[in-house]
């Protein structure tokens, strides 16, 4: 592939991941390993239930000897905890709590607001039926049924799923250690004086913010003015890392700068400009183990090729099996009609099943993307309808 040929997004991210390696995996505890990507199924150690026990205060009971109006006596009382190993016997009840174990001889549960207790026994003011408020052992869950799937994100329900089963440590996938370079003479850190024709720098805060929602772990930000020899430097550093990002520095002008410097440290640049608007000055390459992406400087052109291109490959790294945003269908608000030569990511807002873009549609035009939380991809020439059905990409919440 040529290093100055435009290619298609599918081509680019195609690419992309045919270049990219899962890292080595690694045991943390459970609840550490939450967000993570388990590394190797999992399979259930024990039934859940373990045994069975009681979804209600009541009492133990045979449900052949139990109709309203019928007295039993109460023999005993089993408490949440440890199994007193007590038998029910006809004509007999015992007192139970929820999450007990139902004890021997017993088939049924009544509950307390069903009974009027008097002394030693109770009267019953129901009927009760077999299997009444038992929770049966492997009723939820059988041993040996797998729980956890390679791939699978790890999420607050699943670690509970662990813990329920003994699993103090899980496998996961390799963390992934980034660096972000943001280049040009005009930027100036938030909280610095700013003076005539700069700009407070953004887009570290936005590629961070991203990065981290997915997983990775940002190692090190720089700002690098546009000379060869701090870039240099700044390269350097910044490929003994998983990934490194620069953004800035990959439009036209700055063409020869960036490749020519990472070129000069051993890159192979496979992609630079990709079909997708915005953001076209899109560049991906490798220097020994480090995968560098060179995103646009303009903020929302950032935004989009870092879901498209890097988002996927930081999962990859991560041992994730799905590596695509999360889609929704949606009721369009508005016409929307892409007359240029790329596919064209349109922001906008999903609410109440319907999907309105936001603000300015331009690739400074970071206020707008600030109240979006959706995508949508309008290809070349497609005309869309108000009132269309269309696929989003949800990109939060």
């Amino acid at each position: 592939m040529k290093s100055d040929a435009m290619v298609s997004e599918e081509e680019a991210r195609e690419k992309i991941l045919e270049t990219i390696s899962q890292l080595p995996a690694r045991l943390l505890s459970t609840l550490h390993a939450l967000d993570c990507f388990a590394a190797q199924d999992y399979l259930a150690r024990l039934p859940l239930p373990v045994f069975d026990n009681s979804a209600m205060d009541g009492y133990a009971v045979i449900a052949s000897d139990c109709r309203s109006g019928e007295r039993l006596r109460v023999i005993g009382e089993q408490p949440a905890g440890l199994d007193r190993q007590l038998r029910v016997s006809p004509g007999a009840a015992i007192r139970i709590f929820t999450g007990a174990p139902v004890p021997a001889g017993a088939d049924a549960i009544i509950m307390q607001e069903d009974v009027t207790r008097d002394g030693a026994e109770i009267v019953l003011n129901v009927d009760v039926d077999h299997g009444e408020f038992v929770r049966k052992r492997g009723c939820d869950l059988a041993e040996g049924q797998k729980i956890l799937h390679k791939g699978e994100r790890i999420r607050a329900a699943t670690a509970a799923l662990l813990a329920s089963q003994g699993f103090a440590e899980v496998t996961i996938g390799g963390e992934v250690d980034m660096a972000i370079i943001s280049t040009g003479d005009e930027l100036v850190k938030p909280g610095e004086k700013i003076k005539q024709g700069q700009i407070y720098e953004s887009n570290s805060v936005l590629l961070q913010g991203l990065a981290q929602r997915c997983g990775a772990s940002v190692r090190s930000v720089e700002y690098c003015p546009d000379d060869r020899d701090s870039l240099t430097e700044s390269l350097k550093r910044g490929i003994q890392h998983d990934v490194l990002i620069i953004n800035g520095g990959v439009s036209v002008g700055e063409h020869d700068l960036v490749q020519s410097t990472l070129r000069s440290l051993g890159a192979k640049i496979d992609i630079w400009r990709v079909a997708i608007k915005p953001g076209k000055p899109f560049l991906f390459g490798r220097v020994d183990n480090c995968a560098v992406f060179g995103l646009p400087g303009n903020p929302v052109s950032a935004f989009i090729t870092f879901l498209q291109f890097v988002q996927p490959a930081i999962l990859k790294m991560m041992g994730a099996i799905n590596l695509h945003l999360p889609a929704a269908p949606a009721r369009l608000v508005v016409d929307l009609t892409n007359d240029g030569d790329r596919p064209h990511y349109v922001r906008g807002k999903l609410e109440d099943g319907k999907f309105t873009p936001v603000g300015r549609q331009e690739s400074h035009a970071l206020f707008g993307l600030s109240q979006s939380n959706a995508l949508l991809r309008v290809a070349v020439g497609e005309s869309l309808k108000p009132g269309e059905i269309v696929d989003l990409q949800i990109w939060d919440g």
